[in-house]
């Protein structure tokens, strides 16, 4: 069944009134949780612009923003993308640049604080003059920039997965949507793991769109609603939530957590007796940095769905992976937010080099079904919503923190944020269309 669509609207009542919900809980966490060094970050500044004898300031560069959380509860995962969007950037210049001319990032600090977001993204954009920002993480980040992007008519690379429902003229979605990720892992799992699901995530806009996207779909195929909590970012204490789940004997426990949420509530279901083997738990917000700090003895045997592993056995992900490592040093890993940042600066870089200039308007155009081999395979520009063809994937944790790929979608898999063509998902946009 198909419905159409004219932009962004999805689901607009529920993601404003929940973007005023994360933005107060992120302001109280904000000063909690992983630092840059502790989440194994570069020395990179936190804040950074061209300096006064960089490229950019003699007119010889393009700028570029980067604009992820360097500290708070989100600082676990984003430090990693940043990193890899700047080794995108290293390796780019040492080719030659961009148009002839060096890139230079300019780097800034979104502190887990979405209003901070939205002023840093207006800085970039304003003062910086920044040719394009690579940034965010969370979805209340990504819906607190969006209006300004909008308005000044930038351009947003976002590099993670998401609840689907948008399409922003002014965004490439270089992450999963919902059809790339979510949707495919509650089939897998109805399939071979059971029908009663127990849906735990952060409050905010991404988990609880995609929990209500998750229950219009067990409702269509025959699942069942074990129960349904939510917890603020950098939330830690999970003593009650396990014994609830304890209670509810779920199937399996579809976890759409974020930040270091995830190391807490990982490590006390473990001290609770629950182990992989007693019971499934599903992520969508935990890959192999995470792991890190969840501590891989205590994450094994878990399931995770992404589009990137690191263990993907290709050249093109060999390369990337020793580069990172080598970059940044042999205990870091890579993983699919990361992979994700790497791969829209390339992207990004296409766009402008068959454009011949870093017009927006020239280069959303110019970027209209441009294709890269990326580290996870071949992926392509949707021409309509601009979102990535990507292959999904579902791993399982292994005791060394990477992830055994149980299964994959085969081919690339076409972007449908709004899941026009699934008969179960009409009606869940808002009624837009």
């Amino acid at each position: 069944m198909k419905r159409k669509r004219t932009k962004r609207f999805g689901i607009l009542a529920l993601g404003a009134g929940l973007l005023l919900l994360a933005g107060c809980g992120a302001n109280n966490s904000a000063n909690n949780g992983a630092s840059p060094s502790a989440s194994g970050g570069s020395s990179q500044p936190a804040s950074s612009s061209a300096a006064s004898g960089s490229p950019s300031a003699s007119g010889d560069g393009i700028k570029v923003g980067i604009l992820h959380s360097l500290s708070g509860t989100m600082a676990i995962s984003e430090v990693s993308v940043r990193d890899a969007e700047l080794m995108a950037i290293d390796e780019i210049n040492a080719a030659g640049g961009v148009l002839g001319k060096q890139i230079v990032p300019v780097v800034e600090d979104g502190a887990s604080d979405w209003p901070t977001f939205a002023e840093k993204a207006r800085k970039l954009l304003t003062d910086d003059k920044v040719a394009t920002v690579f940034g965010g993480w969370t979805s209340a980040s990504r819906k607190a920039m969006l209006p300004v992007f909008e308005e000044l008519n930038g351009l947003l690379w976002y590099p993670v997965q998401y609840e689907g429902m948008e399409k922003s003229p002014n965004i490439f979605y270089t992450g999963a949507t919902t059809n790339q990720q979510i949707v495919p892992a509650v089939d897998w799992l109805l399939e071979n793991k059971g029908k009663k699901f127990y849906l735990l995530g952060s409050d905010y806009v991404f988990p609880r769109t995609a929990n209500m996207i998750i229950k219009a779909q067990l409702k269509a195929k025959g699942g069942e609603l074990a129960g349904e909590e939510y917890t603020p970012l950098g939330h830690t204490d999970f003593s009650t939530i396990i014994s609830k789940i304890q209670a509810a004997k779920p199937d399996v426990v579809f976890n759409t957590l974020n930040g270091d949420s995830n190391v807490a509530f990982f490590k006390q279901l473990k001290d609770a007796g629950i182990t992989s083997d007693k019971l499934t738990t599903m992520s969508v917000s935990v890959a192999e940095e995470e792991a890190r700090g969840i501590g891989a003895d205590v994450l094994a045997g878990h399931l995770t769905a992404w589009n990137y592993f690191q263990s993907i056995d290709s050249p093109e992900n060999k390369k990337f992976v020793d580069a990172y490592k080598a970059k940044y040093g042999a205990d870091r890993v890579t993983d699919d937010p990361i992979e994700a940042g790497y791969t829209a600066v390339y992207l990004w870089k296409a766009a402008v080099e068959k454009a011949g200039s870093t017009d927006v308007d020239k280069v959303k155009e110019a970027a209209k079904g441009l294709e890269f081999d990326a580290p996870e395979g071949k992926v392509k520009i949707d021409g309509d919503n601009q979102h990535l063809y990507k292959v999904a994937r579902i791993g399982e944790a292994q005791p060394d923190g990477q992830f055994k790929e149980l299964w994959n979608s085969g081919d690339a898999v076409k972007p449908d944020p709004y899941l026009e063509t699934y008969d179960w998902a009409a009606g869940l946009s808002g009624g837009n269309g």
